[in-house]
């Protein structure tokens, strides 16, 4: 019994998309990695031997997924940075080669999942353009409309006065702020940057974010509403940053580690002192969000996504929800919190504070959200929820194959 390839794959990684030979000798799979999003492809022998990584040194980091051989054995096609890429093999099995992939596709869509065609003179491959539209919750109409002209956007949040809006174009991970009016637009970031969670300073002068390009640590960066290049704010710290948001003061920044992190914490950035302290009790909690009135920080656990409240009256944490949430939002006041609730009931939730009472503000059943992560919550300056409606296109094509 040939032995499992995941025994050589240590956690966080995990293997998918396994594909055989036509000869029957070797398997090629895909290893993954949840707390950095990147992909590479292994090959093993039947034998249990001559494990190895198919392109040891092609990209850094590694974004190779999915491969499928072309009937007759003689090409390995895969998917790769958003595009269809050929493998010509060499050699026998048991050889090493020298593996110059070969680009298939190109274009403004991206092309995954490549499955050739048994007679090996088409291949198959599905195209997907990824847009948004951005729309607001109306109460009173419990439709969802345009907002911003519906801009495909997401991370949209507002300056303190409500005359301004930061967001992060979709899928191109872009930051921008402008007038309310679509005027006055700022570009703020560039890549290979990709801002996340942009967040206005109470005096309104710099916004913070962090960067989730896959491969890479998140870092938290700072930038004027004025443009110029941003900083990172603290580059010695080796752990990664995400989800920041500020003391209602503008003294301080609470940020946390990622999700699949069973270490991480919540931690408070003293902007002035350039000190960081961790909150207590804060271990394998994530997403933080400061309320408005300076009080309290939500956060998640992992896996179960409920949501804990840290008292800075008190120093507890609280359990305040039992059901599934994301993307959790505060009201302008601190009156409530906003946050998705996926799973069979889609919709969006909030709990009031003063007594945990829970309530569905609007169903999500027929709502096809996109984003990043495949769906978004944001809120207005009015508390109306924002969401990014999925606009976007995805088709099966088929190629012609003519190789060699």
């Amino acid at each position: 019994m040939a032995p499992n390839p995941t025994s050589w794959v240590s956690a966080p990684d995990r293997t998918f998309a396994r594909a055989w030979s036509p000869d029957g000798t070797v398997i090629r799979f895909s290893v993954g990695d949840y707390s950095i999003t990147q992909s590479s492809l292994w090959q093993l022998s039947i034998n249990g031997t001559n494990l190895h990584p198919l392109f040891p040194a092609w990209h850094a980091p590694p974004d190779e997924c999915c491969g499928k051989w072309t009937p007759d054995g003689k090409y390995f096609v895969f998917q790769s940075r958003g595009n269809i890429w050929a493998l010509a093999e060499k050699g026998n099995w048991f050889e090493k080669a020298d593996p110059q992939p070969l680009q298939l596709t190109s274009g403004p869509m991206t092309f995954s999942s490549p499955l050739p065609s048994k007679d090996g003179k088409k291949l198959f491959v599905v195209g997907a353009l990824a847009r948004g539209e951005l729309t607001r919750y109306d109460a009173k109409s419990s439709q969802f409309v345009p907002f911003l002209s519906g801009l495909s956007a997401e991370s949209v949040s507002f300056s303190k006065d409500g005359q301004w809006v930061a967001y992060v174009t979709f899928p191109e991970g872009t930051l921008w702020t402008s007038k309310l009016d679509g005027s006055q637009r700022v570009q703020l970031s560039y890549p290979p940057l990709y801002a996340m969670q942009p967040w206005w300073s109470p005096d309104g002068k710099q916004i913070v974010f962090f960067d989730f390009s896959p491969g890479h640590k998140s870092k938290l960066y700072t930038v004027s509403i004025d443009g110029g290049a941003p900083s990172e704010m603290m580059p010695e710290d080796p752990q990664g940053q995400l989800d920041p948001s500020w003391s209602p003061d503008g003294t301080r920044i609470v940020f946390g580690g990622a999700s699949s992190d069973p270490n991480s914490t919540i931690q408070i950035l003293d902007i002035k002192a350039h000190q960081i302290s961790a909150l207590p009790g804060s271990k394998g909690l994530y997403s933080p969000r400061w309320s408005p009135d300076g009080r309290y920080v939500v956060a998640m656990p992992p896996n179960i996504h409920i949501l804990t409240l840290f008292d800075f009256e008190t120093h507890r944490w609280e359990e305040i929800s039992k059901v599934t949430a994301d993307f959790p939002n505060w009201s302008r006041t601190g009156k409530y919190l906003y946050y998705l609730h996926e799973g069979d009931q889609p919709s969006v939730m909030r709990v009031r504070i003063r007594d945990r009472k829970l309530e569905r503000v609007a169903d999500l059943k027929n709502f096809r959200q996109a984003g990043y992560f495949g769906y978004w919550l944001g809120m207005t300056p009015d508390d109306s929820p924002l969401l990014l409606r999925d606009t976007g296109t995805q088709e099966i094509y088929a190629l012609d194959w003519q190789a060699p």
